[in-house]
């Protein structure tokens, strides 16, 4: 492993050569002017974070002023991710610091220990990380030109840092926003063991990297340098992870035993029952990194608070600029004025904002609604052989539906229980499929497991109105090949049973926000389909029993 860090520290200088030797030019983020500052931040154990201070400008040093904090591992003065920055400075690609310095707040970015200019050993969402959280919360809440009240906010990992923050409750947090964020980072590299498949960008979108390289990746980040500009100590704590750490680290994330202490220490789940720091919280349906799946048990979860959360159907970002959303940058800024600031504002919209496949947008007080209801659907069943690579009629055994009578509403997280016969090297997934009279599937959703006597599966989210005229299709196969990573069994495995529950709305809807759709809804709606030929078509239908609806649509 101490070749392997000598490896991922020369690919890191490689590639961020021209950032190293490019001048800093302090570029204002959005053409906002500010005032730049620059600390160290001394943690309980020593560790020494860095900290990048935007005042807006024109505010005296002694002025008080509430905090919008980002807490990352990503936010390096040499790369944003592995973006190579040329003009240097402070990191703020994707961050709301223009909104937030014109509201009159001062925004912090602190890099998470083994990142940017942070000394320490990265242990992804560990005791150190989320000690970091409270030591950074608690010093933006005790400087001389804050009020005292912190609120953090972050995409991804930094939405994460943000769940941490909620976990370990500094004095200080007034409340949190997260936008497709982790609470469980071994469901977000396996579902069930089974790895996921992460995109190729920017050479495809499409799954191409195993989860398994996942510590990997964020070793080579946090091997970042920093710039010849830069203070010693930063350049110093940018490289000075020790071949140990790389090690322990790569190992734990490789385990595909979610039952490690490892991984049990880093699901937030339960930490955040009960919460009443107020939250923002936003998850797309169509989010193929951080997925619609036990982000929904933390909001299920959630004590009581002036809540706000946004459902619906975009990828791996905030709505600030990609959902094609009703008003979502007034509700947010809105809500740190309310909770952060202390000003008297009300949130506009509703607790939760919705976006449903078919482009429509609506208000709800609880997601899954109160009225989904779970429909039991028995499946055909059959043998398919786990082979994986080239696709092929025997590996997989398909039911669908006779087309509907009236418009179906599925709203929640499907769940499908499988007896089964196959060796325990195989894996089961079972995709659900809008089937147009065409023959046009659409995929709505999908779930996998390890073969055993019984597969309980828990498919991902959605909220997904299926016309009248369209078909159910489930689809119970080996493994979807650009979704999971999946060494095949080359073995037949026999479906004994199969049951698939639904969450059906009972009460139809009617949209009531307005919007449009996104980038990703597009994409999904050109890549994540298939054509069924009659041999499947007219030989795999069955009865399924749903429900009729009725009412206007």
């Amino acid at each position: 492993m101490a070749v392997g860090s000598v490896v991922w520290r020369g690919l890191a200088g490689v590639v961020l050569m021209l950032s190293v030797l490019a001048p800093v030019t302090a570029a204002e983020p959005v053409g906002v002017p500010f005032q730049w500052s620059q600390t160290f931040i001394t943690a309980a154990d020593g560790t020494r974070l860095h900290a990048d201070i935007l005042r807006p400008e024109g505010v005296a040093e002694d002025t008080r002023t509430p905090v919008v904090l980002t807490v990352s591992p990503y936010r390096s003065h040499t790369a944003y991710l592995s973006l190579p920055r040329l003009e240097g400075g402070p990191s703020t690609e994707d961050l709301h610091v223009a909104m937030f310095l014109n509201a009159g707040y001062t925004y912090v970015i602190v890099d998470l220990r083994g990142y940017g200019g942070s000394s320490g050993c990265p242990d992804f969402g560990g005791p150190g990380e989320r000690s970091d959280v409270a030591t950074a919360v608690q010093w933006a809440a005790g400087q001389p030109w804050s009020t005292g009240r912190v609120g953090m906010i972050g995409t991804s990992y930094e939405g994460w840092t943000g769940m941490m923050g909620l976990a370990v409750k500094p004095a200080g947090l007034a409340a949190v926003a997260a936008f497709g964020s982790g609470v469980d980072q071994y469901s977000y590299l396996y579902m069930q063991g089974i790895s996921w498949k992460f995109s190729g960008k920017p050479v495809t979108e499409q799954g191409i990297r195993p989860s398994d390289m996942a510590g990997m990746e964020h070793l080579l980040i946090a091997s970042t340098p920093g710039r010849p500009d830069d203070s010693p100590e930063y350049r110093s704590n940018a490289v000075q992870i020790s071949p140990e750490c790389y090690r322990q680290f790569a190992a734990n994330a490789t385990d595909h035993n979610g039952g490690t202490a490892f991984w049990r220490d880093r699901d937030l789940v339960e930490q955040l029952r009960d919460n009443t720091i107020p939250l923002f919280l936003g998850q797309g349906f169509l989010d193929y990194n951080t997925r619609a799946y036990r982000i929904f048990d933390v909001w299920n979860g959630l004590g009581p608070g002036e809540h706000r959360a946004w459902f619906g159907q975009w990828g791996h970002n905030d709505c600030h600029t990609k959902c094609a959303a009703p008003d979502f940058d007034s509700q947010l800024l809105a809500f740190f004025d309310r909770q952060v600031a202390g000003r008297d504002v009300e949130v506009p919209g509703p607790r939760i904002t919705v976006g449903q496949f078919d482009g429509g947008w609506r208000s709800e007080t609880a997601w899954p609604p109160a009225d989904s209801r779970r429909v039991p659907i028995d499946l055909r069943i059959g043998t398919y052989t786990d082979r994986g690579l080239l696709p092929g009629p025997d590996r997989e055994i398909w039911s669908i539906s006779e087309p509907l009578t009236s418009e179906q509403h599925i709203s929640g997280i499907p769940t499908a229980s499988l007896r089964l016969s196959g060796p325990p090297s195989a894996t089961a997934a079972v995709e659900l499929f809008d089937i147009e009279p065409s023959g046009r599937a659409t995929v709505i959703t999908r779930g996998i497991a390890p073969v055993a006597d019984t597969a309980d599966i828990r498919l991902l989210a959605q909220d997904w109105p299926i016309p009248a005229g369209h078909r159910l299709g489930v689809r119970i196969t080996d493994v979807v090949d650009d979704v999971w990573s999946h060494a095949p069994a080359n073995a037949q495995v026999t479906v004994l049973a199969a049951r698939l529950e639904l969450p059906l709305l009972t009460d139809p809807r009617t949209p009531d926000r307005t919007g449009g759709t996104s980038e990703a809804w597009a994409k999904w709606r050109d890549q994540k389909v298939r054509t069924l030929g009659p041999d499947v078509l007219n030989n795999a239908v069955m009865p399924m029993n749903l429900p009729n609806e009725t009412g206007p649509r």
